[in-house]
């Protein structure tokens, strides 16, 4: 739905409405022309009777009083007493707004500032979370997986998989052959396409990049019931055999970035690791892919490319069962249930499995299972699902101290008003006039709040995806603002006049006439009328406590992370990666190609050491190998791999990590040398306990086959991220492996990273001018990136906190200056009978510190109990750190002693014979 035929189906009333107010408005002239003539001729009769003009006019009147009293009942059964009413009330409301800009401002930012949070986190709690493909009755779509127990037939995957604490294995991919198989037997599902991502080098008009590409099968866009805005899709015939279907679908970011939105970029050519292709097609706007709501691949490219085009080597992955690396996606059949289709494609994956691969004794056969595909894979719900619950309760709790706040203002606003509302009564008003009118008031105040909040939402809802955004990508979170979310804002503002308008409402239409016409001014009797405000403030700081701690311990977890020894020097530190095609870069060749790029990046001015690695440091990345001393035979039950990484030789010097024993690799470590190995102290004493390692030989490698020999042993370090403690890990010169691959390079140098990227690229193209480097960032920007959402949880918690505060600091001001105001009389007669100053300062803090700790304890209660959800998402802290809960008990109190400062002066300054006289 457009915006505007959004705002068209709320504004525009309905035909029928529309077709009433005719009616009536046709009626009612002609009651008034009626009237008026009845009218006219009397007076006249009455005129030509000896009346005076104004004695007829008179009489006239009073004779067709029945005729008026009718047309006012027609009126009313006409509806037009009810809308008459409802503009006074507005009319009205919107006067004493006008009168009290002070009390508006402060309500209506408060209400922006709580409803704006509101409106930006579930924007983009939605579109992570909620959101769907941008394809055709994406309700219809269905995603397979699996899952197994204890070992299972499966022993090499690509993709998404994990493990559960009760030893099942879950996956997301299929074999080829498995995929062709159920798709020639799918009777249960309209279609069956696969698919499968990867990063791939590209050259489009002379420049080399790295895009996300993504091979589909032949029917992937007719499953998915999608039409490229140009050209045509990938179809079965460029499936037809491996390599022959040399055509691609770019994404509309690719033609518009790179080709200008031009229509002649159909049957273009460009390079996907170093293999031309067609341009075909041009994919519509908005549309990711099947696997992600967020993020769209580049290139879509047939899956008989694989063999030719993937990074990983050439070998073909379309002929071998042994690799699980397809996701297999369908669109559910009109009147087939998930049970049912689940039932037949279990029993055909079985014959599948058995039919395509060798089946051991003791190994499983996996389990199918059919999910929701309307979101595509929606892996990323594991990153953020948590962390945006967390921060819709934060918004939800800051929403509540918004509204509390303005009902304590309201209230008091009330109390002043209640002569007004007494003469109202006196006067006929019902009491239910009066609700409805302090009603339409705070509907109205709330209406202001929220179209401020919903331009704080859209004007702030790309503010919060950088903060989960890599320093050196672009953002690639799309929050899309559309009527979901004005629906949503809506509701809130209705939900929020509601809720602090009701109490302040209800209180005024209970005014009773009599008692409050004869209080003529302020009275000791009336101290008593402020103890309902002074429960919502308390509240309020109870509120305030519970999002100060929060925040308080959010914080202290980022600080932790930061604080935390990576094992390794991390400045001055530039990282980057250069993944060569094996097309061109066979086993041997990509060694060779490293140990020169590696040698030509020492050589850059300003460079002070480079190495390459196979895995980077601290960026959520790992990988393994079996480790198997000399004397210790292989064995299936037992995991026998380590952590593993291959490194240049001056890894160690270049990261700055000690070696505790032995020597680092050198020049002698070639590719014709013995094998050599350093290990870290972790896995010194995990396999070699009570023993020197140095001089030892192990084997390692799918087969574990060949003897390294252990030269060193280096201090641990982290490794994938910086809460997990340094694991058992052990090195390998890369130039003494048979291949590699794709390596990470870090590069120490004295030079801005702008500058060296330069020259870096410079370097590489010397070499290979299709060649492109990948993610250059610094070492600390790398290790920040895996502490996103403690860093974004940090920042918005700390945002609420502060604004909590400033809420429950007006909050406490203002009820405790309406008390000064209403006990004038009392504080008088105290000064006049021998009270101090100081003594009267000290009451009015004494009273202030009582509500304080009052709404503290409840505040540190409520604490307790809800700080131990997110106890997984801290690191270095208890939820009832008793640091943070002192400092959040400390903080309130300061903002409370200080927000009552200014009414305890003002207190002790009264002049008693001032307040007398007043009285």
């Amino acid at each position: 739905m457009s915006l505007r035929s959004f705002f068209a189906r709320i504004i525009e009333p309905p035909k029928s409405w529309l077709r009433a107010v005719v009616r009536r408005n046709r009626l009612e002239a002609e009651m008034e022309a009626e009237l008026a003539s009845h009218l006219d001729a009397l007076t006249a009769d009455l005129i030509r009777a000896g009346n005076s003009p104004q004695e007829a006019a008179r009489r006239a009147r009073v004779a067709l009083g029945a005729a008026i009293v009718h047309k006012e009942n027609m009126r009313a059964s006409l509806g037009l007493r009810w809308w008459d009413e409802f503009w006074a009330d507005l009319r009205y409301g919107v006067r004493k707004l006008r009168k009290s800009p002070g009390f508006t401002a402060i309500a209506a930012v408060s209400l922006a500032l709580a409803i704006g949070a509101n409106t930006t986190i579930f924007s983009i709690a939605k579109s992570l979370l909620y959101d769907r493909l941008g394809v055709p009755h994406p309700e219809q779509l269905r995603m397979l997986s699996w899952s197994a127990t204890g070992r299972k037939v499966v022993h090499s995957m690509w993709g998404e998989f994990d493990s559960t604490p009760d030893g099942q294995s879950r996956g997301s991919s299929f074999s080829y052959p498995v995929y062709r198989q159920l798709s020639a037997h799918n009777t249960v599902m309209q279609d069956l396409f696969a698919f499968q991502g990867d990063g791939m080098n590209a050259t489009m008009r002379g420049n080399a990049r790295q895009v996300r590409a993504e091979m589909v099968s032949g029917n992937y866009f007719s499953g998915l019931d999608l039409r490229p805005q140009l050209g045509r899709p990938i179809q079965p015939s460029d499936e037809a055999a491996i390599g022959s279907g040399a055509v691609v679908v770019i994404s509309e970011g690719i033609w518009e970035r790179e080709f200008g939105r031009s229509p002649n970029v159909l049957g273009q050519i460009i390079t996907l690791n170093q293999m031309p292709m067609t341009i075909v097609g041009v994919n519509p706007r908005g549309f990711t892919g099947a696997d992600d709501t967020q993020v769209s691949p580049d290139v879509f490219v047939p899956l008989s490319m694989q063999p030719v085009v993937d990074p990983k080597g050439k070998k073909s992955y379309l002929d071998g069962s042994e690799v699980w690396w397809l996701k297999i996606m369908g669109r559910a059949k009109p009147g087939m249930e998930d049970a049912q289709a689940l039932a037949i494609l279990s029993s055909q994956l079985d014959a599948a499995v058995r039919g395509t691969m060798t089946v051991k004794p003791g190994e499983t056969i996996p389990r199918l299972a059919i999910s929701d595909g309307s979101r595509g894979n929606h892996i990323g719900d594991n990153d953020f699902e948590k962390p945006a619950y967390v921060l819709l309760a934060l918004t939800g709790l800051v929403l509540m101290l918004a509204c509390a706040n303005i009902a304590n203002l309201m209230l008091a606003r009330g109390a002043q008003r209640q002569r007004e509302m007494s003469v109202r009564l006196a006067l006929g008003a019902g009491r239910s006039r009066i609700l409805r009118q302090l009603l339409t008031e705070s509907l109205l105040l709330a209406g202001v709040g929220g179209l401020g909040g919903l331009l704080l939402g859209y004007f702030g809802r790309n503010a919060i995806p950088r903060l989960l955004t890599n320093a050196w990508e672009e953002s690639q979170i799309t929050v899309h603002f559309d009527w979901q979310v004005f629906g949503f804002t809506a509701a809130v503002t209705i939900a929020t006049g509601l809720l602090f308008g009701l109490a302040p409402a209800w209180m005024a239409a209970r005014t009773e006439v009599g008692s409050s016409l004869k209080e003529s001014g302020q009275s000791v009797t009336r101290r008593r009328k402020g103890l309902g405000g002074k429960s919502i403030v308390a509240f309020q700081i109870a509120l305030s406590t519970l999002l100060v701690v929060g925040a308080g311990l959010f914080m202290r977890t980022l600080f932790a992370l930061r604080a935390i020894d990576a094992g390794f020097r991390t400045d001055h530190l530039i990282l980057f990666s250069i993944s060569p095609p094996a097309s061109r870069y066979a086993a041997g060749n990509d060694v060779e190609l490293h140990s020169r790029l590696e040698e030509n990046f020492a050589a850059i001015p300003g460079v002070q050491s480079v190495t390459a690695a196979s895995v980077a440091y601290i960026s959520d990345s790992m990988s393994n190998e079996t480790f198997l001393p000399t004397g210790e035979s292989r064995d299936e039950k037992k995991d026998q791999a380590e952590y593993f990484d291959a490194v240049g030789n001056r890894f160690f010097a270049s990261m700055g990590i000690p070696i505790i024993a032995g020597r680092p690799f050198g020049p002698q470590d070639t590719a014709t040398s013995p094998k050599v190995a350093i290990i870290n102290q972790s896995l010194s004493r995990k396999r070699f306990a009570n023993a020197n390692p140095i001089g030892k030989e192990f084997k390692t490698g799918d087969e574990a086959q060949g003897e390294v020999r252990i030269v060193g042993v280096c201090a641990d370090t982290r490794y994938a991220n910086l809460r997990d403690d340094p694991p058992a890990q052990f090195f390998m010169p890369y130039r003494q492996q048979s291949e590699v691959g794709g390596m990470n390079y870090a590069v120490r140098a004295s030079i801005e990273p702008g500058v060296l990227a330069a020259s870096l690229r410079e370097v590489v193209k010397k070499v290979d001018r299709d060649l492109p480097i990948v993610d250059v960032r610094t070492q600390q920007e790398q290790i920040d990136s895996t502490m996103q959402t403690e860093r974004l949880l940090a920042s918005l918690t700390a945002g609420f906190g502060v604004l909590a505060l400033a809420l429950a600091c007006v909050g406490i001001y203002g009820i405790m200056a309406y008390s000064v105001a209403n006990r004038r009389s009392e504080i008088g007669i105290r000064l006049a009978l021998g009270a101090q100053p100081g003594q009267v300062r000290g009451m009015i803090l004494r009273e202030s510190t009582w509500l304080a700790t009052a709404g503290i304890l409840a505040g540190v209660g409520a604490a307790f109990g809800l700080t131990r959800l997110v106890k997984s998402m801290l690191y270095g802290i208890q939820p009832n750190d008793p640091l943070t809960l002192a400092g959040g008990v400390l903080i309130l109190l300061a903002v409370a002693l200080a927000a009552s400062w200014i009414p305890a002066r003002r207190a002790a300054g009264v002049q008693p014979m001032e307040a007398l006289r007043h009285e």
